[in-house]
């Protein structure tokens, strides 16, 4: 008997439950979906070692985190359920039912919706993840050769969790609410008026003004002195610090302008008399100032959430699909391994904050390291005396470069500045003043233009042109050659200081431009993720041998033997250990980064793949929850608000006027926050693409832009069928009788 009640009951109050059921059914689907990542990189053909575990821990951590996002979303959605139906519940108690058998009734309403939205969500994650396989295929770069049907155990289960953890959260909630409300209560629920409340209307004009300046002097503050990410050492503490006050200010004024939006529409409105008693709008204009009052607090929350996920998502995909773009450019050998040269910086550094007695076996190095002798095995210094390199696997198997080396060259890096010197004399920021340029944002105040312009001879940087297939430049001893792997915004700059012909001294020497372009081709010296060449100034050798500069690395750039099979060779050289080298038992640097080709396009696509899958995880599960507590909060003031439109409908206003009225209220209250959000989001982005210019063009549009398309559909959908839910209950409220 009870569980027929409880089903009819759900099928009577169908509407009541859309929202509920709509975003449980949603959650579901989303949870199945990415945590059968597992599944489908294998069957995309993607067999990069460890990756599928890694993702799939991943996500499946960030479920439960999204859960409970979803959690909270169910009891709000709850209690609007709640709301309307608490006469519904008093009248069974009045009838002879005890509250124990309102409560089973409430748990098997619950039981039947839960179930519904869990079978629907797991069919519509079930065909969702098939089309995702390919979403992954396309992200990794493979091709699918054998697509079949699969179905995840393990993302079933871990969904099935959530649901039970959300399920039972939601009924002990409901059982709460049932015994602690008196059945006076549940019987007047509807009699009860509605209080409208209305700030004073210039106190409010002034809050918003407030708030309009402070997210206007926020986002000065940002696109003036940006991210934070690029700081030196000594002056992080000071932008983190910039930072925060800027994130303060923009979070305060956010709230602000909700908290007097109320106000400022009721006299912007009133000053337009035309508009303001045409029709309904005066009642319009009033329930929004009434309302908003109330939920100006969720609306600041809604529109800072909306901006974090529209921000996430172009953000993290589009640097990923930067550094796709640049990743053959970033990589140009086989294998590359760098050596890194104490400077009196490090020395210094040492003797103070780490110990002066590792400080005491370190040197200045005043001449480069032959690396591929040292890795050979051999004498790397002739007349010095040194120990080479003793190179194994992890087998403690010798490991010899020459069995797998074809053409390698070695580019070696000095400071712009003497032995012993600290000030480089030549950096981004001089050629900025020169030309009467800004300095990028992302190398202002950076250790990258602190130290300078790397110089480099003519003679190895024309060698590494010819590994790669170009003619070699002619760079006589009065000129220079810019380069930069990076390209974009620096690479730019570069290129316009040279077609400027302006010159560049050095060591006192006055060099000019040998060609008008700076090259960003074969300007790696070796391979990285993200660009491993921030500028380097070549010059000939004659003119180096005399400038006594300070060396800062060298990088061995290494091509296998032709024809050898490059993963037998990665894997002959994947263990190696190096041994540090020693002049006269002192170290004059330290062995840096060891990188395969192979080994870095496989970090990237896992390094793509996660960015992108956590954004759009994440992105897509924050507007759903934005746009359900909007829908929640709308379908309470309709409901709230049913008196006011059967007062409209019995003084002879119009169907069709009260629907408008409806929709006019329910748009500004998801246009208002999702407006905020995307100029918080634009004002970011103009930062960030700005940054992430340093090392390639920032291209929003592709992937992002449909993602972004998706999801402002669901926020979308959301809003009609908030508005469809709406005007059912106000036909319902008008067509019935109401006696006090």
């Amino acid at each position: 008997m009870l569980c027929k009640l409880a089903w009819g009951n759900v099928r009577r109050a169908g509407r009541d439950y859309l929202v509920y059921l709509l975003t449980l059914t949603l959650g579901v689907t989303v949870f199945y979906a990415f945590n059968t990542i597992s599944m489908q990189v294998d069957i995309a053909g993607i067999d990069e070692e460890g990756l599928a575990q890694v993702m799939g821990s991943m996500l499946g951590d960030l479920t439960y985190f999204l859960a409970g996002v979803m959690a909270f979303l169910m009891v709000y959605a709850n209690n609007f359920i709640m709301k309307r139906r608490k006469k519904e519940f008093g009248l069974y108690q009045v009838l002879g039912m005890g509250r124990g058998r309102v409560a089973t009734i409430m748990a098997l309403e619950t039981v039947i919706v839960s179930v519904v939205a869990f079978v629907a969500g797991i069919v519509l994650g079930v065909g969702l993840s098939q089309l995702m396989t390919f979403f992954t295929a396309s992200l990794f770069k493979t091709q699918i050769a054998n697509f079949h049907f699969f179905f995840s155990v393990h993302a079933f289960n871990l969904t099935l969790a959530c649901m039970l953890v959300m399920f039972v959260l939601t009924l002990l909630l409901n059982l709460r609410a049932v015994r602690r409300t008196k059945l006076i209560e549940l019987m007047g629920a509807e009699r009860r008026n509605e209080s409208i409340k209305t700030r004073n209307p210039w106190i409010a004009i002034a809050i918003f003004a407030v708030g309009v300046v402070l997210v206007g002097v926020a986002y000065y503050r940002l696109l003036r002195d940006g991210f934070p990410l690029t700081a030196t050492d000594s002056k992080l503490q000071e932008a983190m610090n910039q930072f925060g006050i800027t994130t303060a200010m923009v979070t305060v004024g956010t709230f602000a302008l909700f908290w007097g939006l109320s106000g400022m529409l009721i006299k912007l409105l009133q000053s337009l008399r035309g508009v303001y008693w045409r029709g309904l709008n005066m009642f319009t204009v009033r329930q929004l100032a009434a309302k908003v009052n109330t939920v100006c607090f969720s609306m600041g929350v809604i529109a800072m959430l909306l901006f974090l996920a529209i921000t996430s998502v172009t953000c993290g995909m589009s640097i990923a699909n930067v550094m796709n773009e640049n990743l053959e450019r970033y990589n140009p050998v086989d294998v590359s391994q760098t050596y890194v040269y104490y400077t009196p910086d490090t020395l210094d550094y040492y003797k103070e904050y780490v110990n002066p007695s590792e400080a005491d076996r370190m040197v200045l190095a005043d001449s480069t390291v032959d690396l591929y002798s040292a890795w050979h095995g051999d004498p790397w210094h002739g007349d010095r005396k040194g120990k080479s390199a003793d190179n194994n696997d992890e087998t403690g198997k010798k490991v010899n470069i020459a069995d797998v080396a074809g053409e390698h060259v070695q580019i070696d890096s000095y400071l712009s500045y003497p032995f012993g010197g600290s000030n480089p004399s030549v950096s981004a920021g001089e050629m900025c003043k020169t030309m009467g340029e800004k300095l990028p944002k992302a190398l202002g105040g950076s250790n990258a233009d602190t130290m300078g312009l790397f110089v480099t001879p003519a003679s190895q940087y024309n060698k590494l042109r010819q590994m790669m297939g170009e003619e070699p430049v002619s760079i006589g001893r009065d000129q220079y050659l810019l380069t930069c792997d990076m390209g974009g915004g620096l690479g730019d700059l570069y290129t316009k200081y040279m077609a400027g012909g302006h010159t560049l001294t050095l060591g006192g020497h006055e060099l000019k431009p040998a060609t008008d372009k700076s090259d960003k081709d074969t300007a790696a010296i070796a391979n990285s993720a993200m660009g491993s060449n921030p500028g380097t100034v070549v010059v000939a050798d004659e003119l180096l041998s005399q400038l006594n500069l300070q060396p800062y690395s060298s990088s061995l750039l290494v091509n296998y033997k032709q024809g050898m099979d490059t993963t037998e060779a990665d894997e002959s050289i994947k263990y190696t250990l190096l041994d540090n080298l020693l002049v006269d038992g002192k170290e004059p640097g330290s062995w840096g980064i060891f990188i395969t080709r192979s080994e870095m396009y496989t970090q990237a696509a896992q390094m793509n793949g996660m960015i992108s899958y956590l954004a759009i995880y994440i992105g897509f599960v924050l507007v759903v929850a934005c746009a359900a507590i909007l829908s929640i909060q709308q379908l309470s003031n309709v409901a709230d608000g049913s008196r006011s439109y059967r007062v409209l409908a019995q003084i002879g206003c119009e169907d069709r006027q009260i629907r408008h009225s409806v929709m006019a209220q329910q748009a500004v209250f998801f246009l208002f926050p999702l407006a905020v959000g995307l100029a918080h989001s634009f004002v970011a982005l103009k930062v960030i693409i700005e940054l992430v210019s340093i090392f390639g063009n920032m291209s929003i549009g592709g992937t992002v832009g449909l993602t972004c398309a998706i999801f402002l559909a669901a926020y979308g959908g959301y809003f009609l069928v908030t508005y469809l839910m709406s005007t059912g209950m106000v036909r319902a409220a008008i067509a019935t009788r109401y006696s006090e």
